[in-house]
């Protein structure tokens, strides 16, 4: 059976260059800096689904394993199979739910908070190094174009709509 288009987006729909370029850009940019990060990051092997759940604890720990996959967009089985192999390798602990004790919390152990902040700390060195390659003017148009971008995040995000 094929698939559906979805229904916010019609398979006809006229998109303008600017969304198609962005789309493009931001798609170019995650593609190089996962793997530019693996000459750098010594933990080439920590899948990006576990990296992402990682930062997600970082922002907002304890979590119930439903509210992570909610904010990842998961399936809740799909998540308690990466929380497992993360609690494997001693970057998350599950613990009581001090709100609700039939229920289980998540949280970064110093491990996985130590590996968040080396994994981030990688990245900004790599994203410090090619801003610095740019010429001053393109430095500039990113800088200037920060504040929008981040104002375009939020509009994206899910959880503001």
């Amino acid at each position: 059976m094929p698939s559906q288009p979805h229904p916010e987006a019609p398979r006809n729909a006229t998109r303008t260059p600017d969304a198609r370029a962005l789309t493009d850009a931001v798609t170019r940019m995650r593609r190089a800096l996962r793997a530019s990060i693996r000459s750098d990051y010594p933990w080439e092997q920590l899948p990006m689904a576990q990296v992402e759940l990682l930062q997600v604890l970082g922002e907002h720990s304890p979590a119930r394993i439903g509210d992570l996959a909610a904010r990842q967009r998961l399936a809740a089985s799909t998540v308690s199979g990466l929380i497992g192999q993360m609690i494997t390798s001693g970057l998350v602990a599950r613990e009581v739910d001090p709100a609700d004790r039939r229920a289980s919390v998540v949280t970064l152990t110093d491990s996985g908070r130590e590996q968040l902040a080396a994994w981030t700390d990688a990245h900004e060195r790599r994203m410090d190094a090619a801003l610095a390659s740019l010429r001053p003017e393109d430095r500039a148009a990113v800088q200037a174009a920060l504040p929008a971008l981040f104002h375009l995040a939020e509009e994206l995000d899910p959880e503001n709509g």
